[in-house]
């Protein structure tokens, strides 16, 4: 495998490509036609190395070829730069290739670079990933043939990377380790994702990455040695328990770089005290024979039961099967894997499997692929949801009857629950695992027979947003949790609406409805001031129609009045005097509120305090809560000479700034002098001049605004 990628780095003219595509395929008329306009078009330009650029096209087109594409993946490949970098137009693609060609090459150009436009100064680097990984995956869910595609044009673009200037060595890398490799992944195909990985880690990480090649160089010909010796071992006691020499193969292979790098972060290693540093990989006939040299390896070496795993009998959801256990053999520590030449083909291959062999093992599910629904979601949401989905390992759990759901380690019964249908998890009430009472919190371990016990009156788990791990839990939780706020601003519309008008709630609902009036939008106005006045207007209409003179003066008199109490804005149409909080729920800055009004006093609530829903239900008179703009947030640290008075100056010059203090903390430093830490608050307009003065007169060891940290 690694000797085609090697090939492909070495080619550098038309010539030369063409001919290693036609190596791997036999070209149809088709092909040919793609070659031609390929090569016609893109005539001319040149990419950083100073090849024609028109080698690029065909070499992915001889990775896609490689791993089975048909035709149309082909021709795709080859024209897949041609509709954006050059006058060629999308429907000559599909006037002179047909639609399947003209599909994929339309799916393709879609995923391309992110406009400068797309994106958020605020977060560019996380949009751009995002943005990437929505384009991609949403191109895929029409035809995920255009994934093959796409992670090959990535596959051959990182092998020649070496023409770009650094920057974008590292940006590149970075896109392809956090979007491409775990689609790789996820499509079950091994040796593209092992190539990506390695090749990225290059880039990102190249101190790391030599320390670690310096160290299987150095010690190449021990490993090889050593797993010669073993080899020859297993492969005698094979043939001893009757299997004959072509009954099976044995390859050897030492951990890659970036699994080794991965290995020793996680476990907190040195790259000595990586476990499965060496392996053997056993490729037998038949499932039957794997089982039987795993009783023989089991027999004769001495198994780590606790890395025992067996991908055969519980596959991946990506098709990956394979039997795991690690040996000790002479006090060195050998990972064992074995599986089918079928197996074998598809770990290597993945989906791509079945168009290159036609038959192999387990088909990858894409169910992955159809299950994001994330149009409703915003960009970092999407990312955030889909690296659930992509990035972990998975655990497989069984129901009751015996179904299989694979699940991200650390996922919870009630991710099962989602699992199982959306409606389960949505009315789950509480869990038994393994016949055992559990929260529905209760974390699950491979091989847990999970039974979730439902009821019509569960309460909503939107609260449990960050306790699930699954892209489908998540999304439920948060429309559970969206239906909920829009439930109480309705709700709270309608308490405020009654409240001005002098009518009961229930009464009032029916009369809007009778008047035309939607009374299930009515949480539009909630938020909305001129909204809720435009609603206040059309009301007093209604009413007036209907009502003599003196009716009409008393309708002028109802206006929304506006307090600003302590931190907040209320709104209502009643006088305000004061507020206050309960007991119940403790909102923080920014959280949305909602008042329940008593006398001349609104008590200040969560918006989704269940206490506040109860009473709204009940009719209960509500004003409207906002959080009232405050200043800026800002922390110095200032380093202050160790006499009387010291503090009470840096204090004083900071209160000539109207600065409000909010917290103060000091520590000795040395005999001379001392650190102090301020937290202030200052209008932001006015930051810049007192930093200036500030760091005139004082030594200042850090200046920050605190908004700045949170957010990074």
């Amino acid at each position: 495998m690694e000797s085609f990628f090697d090939a492909l780095v070495r080619i550098s003219d038309i010539d030369s490509a063409r001919l290693r595509l036609f190596e791997i395929i036999e070209p149809t008329d088709m092909i040919k036609n793609a070659m031609d306009v390929a090569i016609n078009f893109h005539d001319g330009q040149k990419r950083k190395s100073g090849e024609p650029y028109v080698v690029h096209p065909i070499c992915v087109a001889c990775i896609v070829a490689f791993y089975g594409g048909d035709e149309a993946m082909i021709c795709a490949a080859l024209l897949h730069d041609v509709v954006e970098d050059t006058h060629y137009k999308m429907t000559d693609v599909f006037k002179n290739f047909g639609e399947d060609v003209g599909n994929l090459v339309d799916a393709l150009t879609k995923i391309s670079e992110v406009r400068k436009e797309e994106l958020d100064t605020n977060s560019k680097k996380l949009l751009t990933t995002a943005l990437t990984f929505r384009k991609m995956l949403i191109a895929a869910v029409k035809d995920s043939r255009a994934l093959i595609v796409k992670i090959s044009d990535r596959l051959h673009n990182m092998l020649t990377l070496d023409a770009l200037p650094e920057g974008k060595q590292k940006r590149i890398s970075e896109e392809t380790l956090v979007v491409y490799a775990p689609i790789a992944h996820r499509l079950g195909i091994s040796s593209i994702k092992n190539e990506l990985e390695d090749r990225s880690f290059f880039y990102l990480f190249p101190k790391e990455y030599h320390r670690i090649k310096l160290f299987l160089n150095q010690n190449n010909q021990v490993f090889f040695a050593r797993l010669a010796q073993f080899i020859e071992k297993v492969e005698s006691l094979l043939l001893k328990n009757g299997f004959a020499e072509g009954d099976f193969k044995i390859e050897s292979r030492i951990k890659r770089p970036y699994s080794i790098y991965l290995k020793m972060q996680r476990k907190g290693v040195s790259i000595d005290e990586v476990l499965d540093l060496l392996a053997i990989r056993i490729i037998a006939k038949s499932e039957l024979d794997c089982y039987k040299i795993l009783g023989c390896i089991h027999l004769n070496f001495k198994p780590i039961m606790s890395r025992f795993k067996d991908y055969i009998a519980l596959p991946k959801e990506n098709g990956y099967q394979t039997v795991h256990t690690t040996i000790f053999e002479q006090s060195l520590i050998y990972e064992v894997q074995i599986r089918t030449f079928d197996m074998h083909k598809s770990a290597q291959y993945g989906v791509a499997a079945h168009w290159k062999y036609k038959n192999g093992g387990i088909t990858p599910n894409m169910d992955w692929l159809y299950n994001f629904e994330y149009q409703n979601h915003s960009i970092e949401e999407f990312y955030e949801l889909a690296k659930n989905d992509l990035y972990q390992e998975d655990i497989a759990c069984f129901s009751p009857a015996g179904d299989i759901y694979t699940l991200p380690v650390g996922a919870v019964a009630l991710d099962f629950a989602y699992a199982v249908h959306t409606e389960i998890g949505n009315s789950a009430t509480r869990a038994y695992v393994n016949n055992q009472k559990v929260s529905l919190l209760q974390r699950l371990k491979s091989g847990d027979i999970v039974r979730i016990i439902t009821s019509k009156n569960a309460m909503p788990k939107y609260a449990w947003i960050d306790e699930v791990k699954t892209s489908s839990a998540k999304s439920a939780l948060k429309a559970q949790r969206q239906a909920r706020i829009k439930a109480i601003q309705n709700y709270g519309t309608l308490n405020f609406l009654a409240s001005a008008f002098g009518h009961n709630p229930k009464g009032f609902k029916r009369f809007l409805s009778i008047k035309g009036i939607d009374v299930d939008g009515l949480w539009r106005a909630n938020s909305d001031k001129k909204l809720l006045n435009e609603l206040i207007d059309q009301i007093k209409e209604k009413i007036a129609a209907e009502k003599g003179f003196l009716a009409k003066i008393r309708l002028n008199l109802i206006k929304i009045k506006s307090f600003e109490l302590e931190k907040f804005l209320i709104h209502s149409p009643k006088n305000v005097n004061e507020v206050g909080f309960d007991f119940c729920c403790h909102p923080k800055y920014g959280d949305r509120v909602m008042g329940l009004v008593n006398s001349q006093r609104v008590v200040v609530h969560h918006m989704l305090c269940d206490r506040l829903y109860e009473e709204i239900t009940k009719g209960t008179n509500v004003a409207m809560v906002e959080w009232a703009k405050r200043l800026s947030s800002f922390k110095v640290v200032v380093a202050l000479q160790d006499k009387v008075g010291a503090v009470a100056k840096f204090l004083t010059t900071l209160a000539k700034y109207e600065c409000n203090v909010t917290g103060l903390h000091y520590s000795a430093y040395n005999n001379a002098s001392f650190y102090c830490e301020v937290l202030f608050e200052l209008k932001n307009g006015e930051v810049k001049s007192l930093r200036e003065i500030l760091s005139s007169q004082y030594r200042i060891i850090d200046f920050s605004n605190l908004a700045d940290a949170y957010q990074n």
